[in-house]
């Protein structure tokens, strides 16, 4: 098992590698020299690079987990605006574009590679499973009507997913904020209830 600090270390250096190389050119070393360990010492950690990358979408899922429940103590309209924002990001952000096209490059693999299949499908699920108590918290709250939570969840995934694959392959920067826009005017207006105190940042109020 990596101790927690290394493992925190090489998981830094291949966030900075996806970015600056894509998944498609990366190697060990491009992680190693992020990092003050040699390529074999690397492999001291992680039997290939496949194995350092599976650790690597686990980790993601970790870190969103640590970013939710950061978000325990506020209503559930601003957790589930914070979330569409997390992944809505500015088209101008070069380094998370850079990053998503990494792991847009890394999903076309997952079919080919088990590892990452089932590591990306851990992480599906954990989001999905985030959103829904999310949205199960809100209608127990009276902040949302009452709806099915878990069908909602699957709506709000989908767009999120589609919109930044969307940005990425043909290039539509101006997607991003059309489907953040939608997702706010429609599916969050629609939750609201008519008598809740919040609104969702960043939309207009529900009518």
């Amino acid at each position: 098992m990596t101790d927690p600090d290394t493992r925190e270390e090489i998981m830094a250096a291949t966030y900075e590698a996806l970015c600056e190389r894509g998944y498609t050119d990366l190697t060990t070393r491009d992680i190693a020299d992020r990092t003050d360990k040699s390529k074999s010492l690397l492999f001291y950690h992680y039997d290939s690079k496949e194995d350092l990358i599976a650790d690597f979408v686990e980790f993601l899922t970790e870190r969103f987990d640590e970013r939710v429940a950061e978000t325990r103590d506020r209503p559930p309209a601003e957790r589930l605006t914070r979330i569409v924002d997390w992944f809505l990001y500015d088209p101008e952000d070069d380094e998370r574009t850079s990053f998503h096209t990494a792991m847009l490059e890394l999903r076309v693999q997952a079919p080919y590679e088990e590892r990452y299949r089932e590591r990306l499908r851990a992480g599906d699920d954990h989001l999905r499973e985030s959103l829904t108590e999310i949205l199960r918290q809100g209608v127990e709250s009276g902040d949302f009507r009452d709806h099915d939570p878990d069908a909602a969840a699957a709506l709000l995934l989908a767009a999120l997913d589609g919109a930044r694959t969307r940005r990425l392959t043909v290039g539509r920067d101006a997607y991003l904020d059309e489907v953040r826009s939608a997702i706010d005017g429609w599916i969050l207006a629609d939750l609201l209830a008519d008598d809740a105190d919040d609104e969702p940042a960043g939309r207009p109020a529900a009518e």
